[in-house]
């Protein structure tokens, strides 16, 4: 994968954005930018799970369809992350990313904030991450 160099406007941005004045308001970006990756990969699972887009019903070949969210919290290295976990009406759906009964994301976090910091994208790091597991079902 190549290496992105990344735009100090990107970096100007975000600390205007989140009004960053000490280094537990960056823990607090952080956080964020790792939530909203894991629920766009959890959202990318169930898409590929299902066949089809959300609201893409010409596109639907199955008779499962999404059942709403369960809220799970995870521990991570910078605190608590509340994710709504998709749910299908056939319960078959398995996140591959944070899988079923785990609480728990250390050392994850790391990787996607490694490739967050190189300017990758969320799909670019969903693709990463997807190869790096062995989880390609989805790109």
């Amino acid at each position: 994968m190549a290496k992105k160099k990344i735009d100090n406007e990107i970096f100007k941005t975000l600390i205007e954005d989140y009004n960053i004045k000490d280094t537990n308001d960056i823990k607090d970006m952080l956080k964020d930018l790792l939530s909203g990756t894991i629920q766009t990969m959890l959202e990318a699972e169930i898409e590929h799970e299902l066949g089809y887009a959300k609201h893409s019903m010409k596109d639907k070949t199955t008779s499962n369809a999404r059942n709403g969210h369960s809220k799970k919290t995870v521990r991570s290295e910078y605190g608590n992350i509340d994710l709504d976990i998709p749910r299908d009406r056939n319960a078959e759906f398995e996140p591959q990313i944070i899988p079923k009964y785990q609480r728990e994301i250390t050392g994850i976090e790391g990787q996607i904030l490694s490739l967050y910091a190189k300017g990758m994208s969320n799909r670019d790091i969903e693709d990463h991450l997807n190869n790096l597991y062995g989880i390609d079902e989805y790109t």
